[in-house]
């Protein structure tokens, strides 16, 4: 096992944090991470698979070790995260890898594939949706906070950002929340409490509705391109419940699909068993 580097590349002016480990000559494996959280939610990946892997996962602007740039001087969009992160992946040279996806980390890293899909040789995704029939029933505030954006529609919202609110994001759905690092919630806390991290979250989760417009064009890139598919979610989430797993089935050919009994950061309660599937189905397909 290779030891994990804690490393910042800078990128348009803004400084990258991210975690890297395994050899660079192996086949690598970019890790995508999801809100609210950073490339923390990976350490047990990197830990684990680094001796078969070339391991690289990033924080977003405004997330985990990475810069906090203003709003008014980079703008929080999905479009914009996924612009910074192919020019991250540019300035590392990764020009061929694996993508893991997990929640904010599908709307990326669907962005970074439809766009450079020579790059792509594999899709994993732990509750990263792709379709419709994956946006599940928490997200109705924010539908609200869609149609009419005001001040009552984001104060309806502000609850998650709460450290209640985030330990329901890692804790909803688990067999046992004693299996999940309280660490992780608290980390998120203590950044949701910068300054315009609010607003920030806020516009983002405002943006993500442009996301479900693009879904017709990533289901499109799956069914064109067919890269092999490994789908480990938790079936117990909320924001994308197993009906958003189930659909993949219908796009993807090589599809290797596993639903685990917990919530939305899966990794947390189920990391062994998912990074066993993850090591099984990257050593048949790249």
């Amino acid at each position: 096992m290779k030891q994990i580097k804690y490393r910042t590349l800078e990128v348009n002016g803004i400084r990258i944090a991210y975690r890297e480990a395994g050899d660079p000559q192996k086949p690598s494996l970019l890790l995508l991470h999801g809100y609210p959280a950073s490339s923390h939610q990976y350490r047990k990946v990197l830990q684990q698979l680094s001796d078969e892997y070339h391991l690289v996962a990033p924080d977003y602007p405004g997330f985990g070790l990475s810069e906090f740039p203003s709003p008014e001087d980079y703008e929080y969009t999905f479009d914009k995260l996924a612009e910074t992160m192919r020019q991250f992946i540019e300035l590392k040279g990764l020009d061929s890898f694996a993508l893991m996806m997990q929640d904010y980390g599908a709307p990326i890293g669907f962005r970074i594939a439809t766009a450079n899909p020579e790059k792509v040789t594999a899709i994993i995704t732990q509750n990263g949706n792709a379709y419709e029939e994956g946006i599940g029933e928490a997200w109705q505030g924010i539908k609200d906070f869609w149609k009419d954006r005001n001040e009552a529609t984001e104060r309806a919202l502000l609850p998650a950002f709460t450290l209640e609110g985030l330990q329901w994001q890692y804790t909803h759905g688990t067999r046992e929340p004693e299996n999940v690092n309280p660490d992780s919630w608290h980390l998120d806390f203590l950044r949701m409490n910068r300054p315009h991290a609010h607003k920030v979250n806020l516009d983002l989760w405002y943006d993500y509705q442009n996301n479900l417009r693009l879904y017709p064009q990533w289901q499109q890139y799956l069914r064109e391109k067919q890269p092999p598919v490994l789908v480990v979610w938790g079936k117990n989430d909320e924001y994308f419940p197993a009906s958003g797993a189930e659909a993949f089935k219908k796009d993807v050919k090589d599809l290797d699909f596993h639903l685990f009994d917990t919530g939305h950061f899966a990794l947390e309660e189920d990391g062994d068993l998912i990074i066993e599937k993850m090591r099984v189905f990257l050593k048949r397909v790249v």
